[in-house]
């Protein structure tokens, strides 16, 4: 047990280093269910839906990272009876929480946004998009492993309680279509300026997004997908990843992912009149040194308004 604690500490301190000590990256296999979280300009592309995901990081290791995520959608469009509101409608809002876990930390985050489109041709949408985002972290000084007792900022927490807010801002770009969209956003624009509480993490650098996707029908039951997305925030190494996948009868999919230099992932899912359902399997590459284990993620999407069928997903 304690040979798994300071697996998680060092693997921790090594890939974060001091100027960012007690944040943690949050990755989701399925991000391209989950668009508007990390693009404000994305909020309500696929219409108005209710979204969520568990991820348990590195399966059965004590204090390893695991993330809630809940989130709203609305298209005004949508929701005010347009024939296609995809292409029509003009603004969409959303508001979304994540919650995360890892050894000594808890990160709650609230995130509203605010999204209109222009529509600049017969097939496409330019998408602007704006938000607002909180940060509450929480730090427990009796969970501190020997080697984060040793920081100097975090050390003095040490059999105590810290909890620090951050308010920050987020911006989005989107160029949109029924079968593919390609999308720069940048989340805590301001660098985490704007804190309170106590102080041990230097703000929170500010990261930017690219994430595209495109889909093909071929005849009436299979239809191919393909999504990727790229990270830079400083202080980790860039986040690379693609998933492809095939929705067969518009009922089913399978596919695969890859996290560049990190993991490999397995994808299923299912669609039932507005509900969609999926899962991942994650396992890490054998040259990766950041996961420790295996990771389990499931997420759930309930169309709200409009068409309440699915049958097309990202």
């Amino acid at each position: 047990m304690k040979r798994k604690i300071f697996i998680i500490s060092m693997f921790l301190i090594c890939t974060m280093g001091s100027q960012v000590m007690g944040q943690s990256r949050k990755y989701v296999s399925q991000f391209n269910h989950f668009q508007s979280y990390y693009n404000p300009g994305l909020t309500g592309y696929e219409g108005s839906a209710l979204r969520g995901f568990v991820r348990n990081q590195w399966s059965g290791v004590e204090g390893a990272p695991k993330t809630f995520f809940l989130s709203l959608e609305l298209d005004f469009g949508e929701l005010g009876g347009l024939e296609d509101p995809a292409l029509m409608g003009k603004n969409a809002m959303s508001l979304n929480m994540l919650h995360d876990t890892y050894g000594a930390f808890r990160e709650t985050e609230l995130m509203g946004s605010y999204a209109s489109r222009i529509r600049i041709t017969d097939r496409h949408n330019l998408r602007l998009g704006a938000g607002f985002n909180y940060l509450s972290v929480r730090l427990d000084g009796n969970a501190l492993t020997s080697e984060q007792a040793q920081d100097a900022t975090i050390g003095q927490y040490l059999g105590s309680f810290a909890s620090m807010q951050i308010i920050d801002f987020n911006l989005g770009l989107a160029l949109t279509h029924e079968n593919y969209y390609l999308s720069y956003g940048m989340h805590n624009v301001n660098g985490g300026r704007l804190s309170s509480g106590d102080v041990f993490m230097d703000g929170k650098p500010v990261s930017m997004m690219v994430q595209a996707g495109y889909r093909h029908q071929f005849g009436e039951n299979i239809t191919a997908i393909g999504n990727f997305f790229y990270r830079r925030q400083s202080g980790f190494a860039d986040n690379t990843e693609f998933n492809l996948k095939a929705l067969m009868l518009e009922t089913f999919w399978v596919g695969i992912g890859h996290r560049f230099n990190y993991a490999n992932s397995l994808h299923v899912g299912y669609l039932r009149g507005n509900i969609r359902l999926g899962y991942v399997y994650e396992f890490p590459t054998n040259s990766s040194r950041q996961f420790l284990g295996n990771t389990h993620e499931f997420m759930v999407v309930l169309k709200l308004a409009g068409e309440k069928q699915y049958n097309k997903i990202w």
